[in-house]
């Protein structure tokens, strides 16, 4: 079994699942509060510029401002990462100039109309990131409007073919603009990509015209919704089948299939079981597995995934795994298949940014040379850019991870609300002494002899228990008697202290 794709959809939300031998790679989800803007044009306006850092804020009508850095304005491509997240790395284009020949307070002013695509949508607190080099994907090509370039996928690997390819993109493009030759266009006929261009050269056009009719901030042109995107995207020839179920989508897609890739068509699904589609896929328990904190591994050891402000932290442990030689071999063997595991659940979960790795500490210098080279290994295939650095000596590995789009730990939840995202609470003995300290600094006067306490119940037992002595001293002290009330509506942290 290869791969598969799987389509769930609701009113709420729509999930698309793609299995590797029945192993999910991949997960994507778009839900109706939450769209995905990644692909959509608009014709924004500058709000705000940043000379110290090379970059402004473009309002184009979201909830937060979209940033755009001077390189995609100026030079190269600009959305170089759009087009490789497309192609899987396997396109050749032109490396974009990082540095542009004008500062951006020559190039943009506030209040100037711009016409951006959205490349990376919010994280976060961040706003959408943006480009002014528009790049439109369709079934066999990408458009590339501001660009005179024609790449062609290098997983077409037949020499003839890539020639046959680039001749005729040569003869269809309009001069001044480019275009990128997907995969999927190897052996597809003259008529086929000709068709593609006439469709991405009026969905450009149309673009032009809405620019010149509509006010800033506006939507020009919206990418297809996750569904078709998908289809557009991931059902090729290696996919073996796709299930839906929803059978209005599941019309749509075979409508979609049948005018590109009708061969495929047999491959297409509908799910009608009364079990959800997820559900029998046994789906819901690996997306669980994706946003737990403690991941286990095969051997017995596992690994521990913590998410920071600045940072993704990955410990490696060896857990219930003893081994059977000596402690070298065990602690190896232990991080050479966590490396696996680090792989697999940074592209599942789209973790992006800065990640360190915390390996268990190796002594011989083969074995952490063999680690790293595992991991390199490892990321190889990865659609987003990485960079690592060697180990350390500490056992400790720096690497960065390029954002490609929001990770599962954020989408699918928020800080907690109980502990302000710490992770943990203050435990009951240190409030209850926290509590003795506001009573003491109390000044009560002859007609208040009573205090009442609303604690929680774990606070409020404390108190009634084990430090019943205290609280006895704080009345002789004070002279005045403490009733203690428990109050489950109260967070463990807080307390009411109420003098009658």
């Amino acid at each position: 079994m290869g791969l598969e794709i799987i389509i769930n959809v609701a009113r709420e939300e729509t999930r698309v699942a793609v299995l590797d031998r029945k192993v999910l790679t991949d997960l994507y989800i778009d839900r109706a509060k939450q769209r995905d803007y990644v692909g959509n044009v608009y014709k924004g306006k500058v709000v705000k510029v940043l000379p110290g850092l090379q970059a402004a804020f473009v309002d184009i009508g979201q909830d937060k401002a979209a940033f755009i850095h001077v390189s995609e304005l100026t030079g190269g491509i600009g959305s170089d990462e759009t087009l490789l997240e497309l192609e899987d790395k396997a396109v050749e284009v032109p490396k974009p100039k990082r540095h542009a020949s004008k500062p951006i307070e020559q190039l943009l002013e506030e209040g100037q109309e711009l016409v951006v695509q959205v490349v990376k949508g919010p994280i976060g607190t961040k706003g959408s990131r943006v480009t002014s080099y528009i790049s439109l994907p369709g079934r066999y090509l990408v458009f590339l409007p501001h660009v005179d370039h024609i790449g062609i996928s290098r997983r077409i690997e037949n020499d003839e073919e890539r020639a046959r390819l680039k001749q005729l993109m040569l003869k269809l493009r309009k001069p001044g603009s480019g275009y990128i030759v997907r995969t999927v266009s190897e052996g597809v006929t003259d008529d086929e990509l000709r068709s593609d261009v006439e469709f991405l050269q009026a969905t450009w056009e149309e673009i032009q015209e809405k620019k010149t009719r509509l006010k800033a901030p506006a939507l020009l042109h919206n990418d297809l919704d996750l569904v078709f995107r998908t289809v557009r995207d991931h059902f090729t020839k290696e996919v073996q089948h796709l299930w839906v179920d929803s059978k209005p989508q599941y019309e749509a897609v075979r409508e979609f299939v049948g005018r590109y890739l009708p061969e495929l068509l047999p491959r297409i699904h509908l799910y009608t079981k009364d079990q959800p589609i997820f559900d029998h896929f046994d789906l819901e328990s690996e997306i669980a597995k994706a946003t737990a904190r403690k991941v286990w591994l095969k051997s017995g050891g596992h690994i521990v995934i913590d998410h920071t402000e600045a940072m993704t932290v990955i410990d490696v442990n060896t857990g219930r795994f003893v081994g059977k030689r000596d402690l070298e071999e065990t602690i190896t063997k232990t991080n050479l298949e966590a490396v696996k595991e680090i792989a697999y659940q940074l592209k599942l979960r789209s973790i992006g940014g800065i990640i360190i790795i915390d390996f268990i500490d190796m002594e011989r210098e083969r074995n952490r040379e063999k680690v790293f080279q595992a991991l390199n290994d490892a990321l190889a295939h990865d659609k987003a850019r990485t960079r690592i650095l060697r180990i350390s000596e500490l056992g400790l590995v720096e690497m960065s991870r390029e954002r490609v789009r929001e990770d599962l730990y954020r989408a699918l939840s928020e800080p907690c609300h109980y502990c302000e995202g710490r992770a943990y609470t203050k435990d009951p003995t240190t409030i209850c002494y926290e509590l003795f300290r506001d009573i003491r600094r109390l000044s009560p006067t002859p007609d208040e002899r009573t205090i009442v306490i609303g604690a929680h119940p774990n606070v409020a037992s404390l108190l009634a228990d084990e430090e019943a002595d205290s609280l006895a001293e704080i009345e002789r002290e004070r002279q005045v008697k403490v009733v203690v009330k428990p109050d489950p509506t109260l967070h463990i942290e807080q307390y009411d202290i109420v003098m009658l």
